[in-house]
Order: structure tokens, then sequence, then C-alpha cells
């Protein structure tokens, strides 16, 4: 029988244990195995082996840890005044506050894993300055004329916004136009000094990308239309964004003496992504753009409503003609969802705003910007509450607190049944001190002859017989049970210390 693997505590080298049946003196006998040699350990480093923090230290002082806070039974009886039931009515309560802790703790982390995107208006101006031009002084050389273009973006108040949508409202059309061109400047200016003071999040924080794409008219020259590119550089988790990625306008110059077109290009920085539907997918979910969390959370809902489960096995789910038109399947495992709805989905457009640079006196002599008004995603400010809650660094030093105090009262518990013992033991004593000695002193003798094994076994079988005073394969002492137990006698420190 192979020997089990044997643990030694503390680090502490395992000794050489010998065999039974080697003998002490000599060579080993024939179809004896050698022993392998130990190798002795440095004593320079035996203070650090002995000092070695045991693996299963921690989890042995854990369970011997007393936990039971409840009053043993009996206590009331011999205490004086109202204390056990204070106390016992502070454990009801204590059980219902945690309860209710729980519970609400839990709904707030639930509220915030489904908390939604906030939808919110963001005005962005366009401009253009020239300069060097030839209508702007007779001393400006042909071909010097310069124009520089301006993108700036704000995040607009709530009251001050008449283009934010009611709640539930689809993200609206951008906003443009005549009215946009008509708008004054101070009002523009009003609007981004009161968009600037409330909200954080700057107009780089929402675009992963800005690009300029111009018309190429047939005369101009290549350098004149290359497109102009911003990228956000990608930064490390929780660390600080670089001082390019955060700003609120951006900016560029060029030579150029003609009015160009071009077009404005943003891409999206959401987290989670979303995603444009295809038309399949978008008739089950009714939503044209969703992330992929709530396009799995959608198809489940639609499967649910539906009632399209199968009776024994939940997870496979009938397909009706929707699902079909987008699985392609009788049948589906409902686990494999998110990796197939990937051929029906697409990257979000970016979006564009067409703008023309005038660089000629007409424009200039009055001069405007051109206004868009577009959503962007935002976080709901009731989700940063909730996280503020469910993060809070004074929650977890009250938990602490509250389990030292907790560890306090199991030990007073404690010793609350210690003293209970004590003192039935010593009224029991008082009483009839004559048979409660007798009666103790057979207890102890009971016992006494159950761990050296002399005590009868039950059903006529006698712990002291002679079998069970010598070996041989048939005996008790042949068994794996007592086997394992001398094994691990042997392994234990003072045992081969004394040894």
């Amino acid at each position: 029988m192979q020997a089990p693997m044997q643990n030694y505590p503390r680090g502490y080298p395992p000794t050489a244990q010998r065999s039974p049946a080697t003998p002490r003196r000599g060579p080993p006998g024939p179809g004896m195995p050698v022993p392998m040699p130990q190798h002795a350990v440095n004593p320079q480093y035996m203070p650090a082996q002995r000092a070695m923090a045991h693996p299963n230290e921690g989890a042995l002082r854990r369970s011997r840890k007393p936990t039971d806070r409840s009053i043993p039974d009996g206590i009331e009886d011999v205490v004086i005044g109202e204390g056990v039931q204070q106390y016992k009515s502070l454990r009801d309560v204590e059980k219902r506050l945690d309860a209710a802790i729980v519970r609400k703790r839990l709904d707030i982390q639930d509220s915030v894993s489904r908390t939604s995107k906030k939808y919110r208006t963001m005005r962005i101006w366009i401009s253009n300055t020239a300069e060097s031009q030839p209508w702007q002084g007779p001393g400006n050389n042909p071909g010097s004329g310069r124009y520089k273009v301006r993108i700036e973006g704000r995040l607009l108040d709530d009251e001050n916004d008449p283009t934010v949508p009611p709640a539930g409202e689809k993200e609206s059309e951008e906003a443009g136009g005549d009215d946009a061109m008509e708008q004054d400047e101070a009002e523009a200016d009003k609007s981004k000094k009161s968009a600037s003071t409330k909200h954080p999040q700057r107009f780089s924080h929402f675009f992963k990308s800005i690009t300029v794409d111009f018309d190429k008219p047939a005369t101009a020259i290549p350098e004149e239309v290359k497109p102009v590119t911003w990228a956000k550089p990608q930064a490390p988790p929780n660390a600080t964004a670089p001082p390019n990625a955060e700003f609120d306008s951006i900016q560029f110059s060029r030579a150029s003496q003609d009015n160009l077109n071009v077009t404005i290009s943003l891409v999206r920085d959401e987290i989670p992504e979303r995603y444009k539907l295809s038309r399949e997918l978008a008739e089950v979910l009714d939503v044209e753009e969703e992330t992929r969390s709530g396009i799995v959370l959608g198809i489940w809902d639609y499967i649910r409503a539906m009632g399209l489960q199968e009776d024994e096995e939940k997870r496979q789910v009938r397909c009706d003609h929707r699902l079909r038109s987008i699985f392609g399947r009788e049948q589906m495992f409902f686990p494999q969802i998110p990796e197939s709805i990937g051929p029906h989905t697409s990257p979000m457009e970016p979006i564009k705003l067409p703008y023309t640079i005038r660089v000629d006196e007409e424009f200039h002599s009055d001069a405007t910007p051109t206004v868009y008004d577009i959503q962007v995603a935002v976080e709901d400010p009731l989700r940063t509450k909730m996280m503020a809650l469910t993060q809070n660094p004074q929650y977890a030093a009250g938990m602490r607190q509250i389990a030292s105090l907790d560890d306090q009262v199991a030990l007073i518990v404690q010793a609350l049944t210690h003293s209970r013992a004590r003192h039935s033991f010593y009224t029991a004593l008082s009483k009839d001190p004559a048979n409660f000695v007798r009666r103790w002193i057979n207890s102890q003798r009971r016992d006494l002859e159950t761990v050296l094994g002399e005590a009868g076994r039950g059903g006529g079988e006698d712990g002291s017989a002679p079998e069970f005073r010598h070996g041989g394969t048939d005996s008790p002492w042949d068994t794996v049970v007592a086997q394992e137990a001398v094994r691990y006698m042997l392994a234990k420190p003072e045992a081969s210390a004394a040894r």
C-alpha cells in the first residue's frame, strides 16, 4: 500500500524515518530499499525556516476563532437584571438591519450594472478666419493668403437647451441649417460659458478621432487638400490622459485663396461601444443601435415574452420566423447567441458635419460661425452617486470595525458559556456531593478506558481481549486505519524528537 503524502508544519525538514522491519545496525537485508540520504539544512537558515508561516496557519487560526454570538440557554436564570433579554432584542434588531442593508446594497449594485446611458446635447461651433488675402490690403503678395479653422464643442445645460429631447426619446437628428447660422454670437458665448462651468467632460472626451476631409477641385494643390486627422492617444487603464487628449477646441491653418468645402467626421468614443444593427435584428429588438450586452438582454427578453424556451432544457430555444432570419436554424442553444450576432452588427457610422471655408471679403465683413447640435452619451448622474455609495472607503473601515466588535462579543459569549458550565458543575456538586463525585469518577474512568482501548466495544466484544494484544496479518493492527494512525504519529515533530 502506498503511503500517503506527509505534511510537515512550519517548514520543518522531514526527518529520516526508520521502518520497523529495518534492523538498527548492519547493512540492509536483501530486497530492502536503501534509504536516500537526507541533505542537512544550513544552520544559518534554520531560524528563518522555523519562523516561516505555514500556509494553513491562517485557516487554522480562523477555524479556532469563536463565531457563536448567541447567549447560551439558561444564562438568564443566573444573571441578575434584564441584560440577557436586552442583548437578545439587540441581536434580533441587528439581524433585521443586516438583512435590509445587504438587500439594499445588492439592489444598488444591480441598478448600477443596469443603468443606461443618458444622452446630452453637444453644441459645436465651426468658424474660420482669413489673413494675408488679396482683398485685405494692397501690400499682400498674391498667393500668400491663409486661413485658420477652429472647431469647438461644449455640452449644454438642460435648463437653457431647447434641443434636449424628452426622456425616452431617440437620438435626434443633427440641428443646423439656417436657424443655426442665424444664432447670435453673444448667445453662443453665454451658452459655452454656462456649459463649461457645470460639465467636466471636454470636447475630445466623446470622440476617438476627428478627421477633416477636403473636396478636391481641379485647380487645388495636393498639399492644400490633404486630410487633417486627430486620433485620441491610448492611455493605460486608471492612468491620467496625456495633455493632447483633453481639449475643448481644435484648429489648423493652411494656405489658400479659394473657398473650400470640407466634411468633418467625428468617430464616437463610447464605453460600452454601440453597434448598428441589421434590419432583421432591429426588428426583434425594436432599436437600430445597441451595445452587445443590450443585444443579448433584448433577445433574452424576446425569448421569454414569446415563450420559446424548451420545457426540459431551458437553455434550448425554439426559433420563430424572426429568430430564424437571424440565426438560420430551427433551434438555438442560448450560450451560443453572443457569438452568433456578430454578422448582424456593424460599427457606428461617424458623425459628418459639412462646412465651407470662406476666405472672401463678403463673408468676413459679418462672419458668423456654423453651429451644429449633436447627441452624445454621458454617464447617468445617478450612477455616479450610486458608485460612490458602493465604493465608499468608510464602508470598508466600518465593516472592519464591526468585525472586530463581533470577535470581542464572541469571546465574551464563549467566556459566559464556560462560566455557565462551571456554575452548573459546582451547583450540582453542592446539592449532592457524594453521588455527584461518584458519577463524575465513573464518567472519567469510562473515558480513560475508551482512550486506552480497554473499554467494551458493544455486542459482547471486549477491547481488552487477547487479539488486541498481539500483532499479525489478521490482527486489528494490520488494518489501513491503524497503519495510517501510526504513520501520522511518527510524522509528528515531537514524536521524532522523542525517538
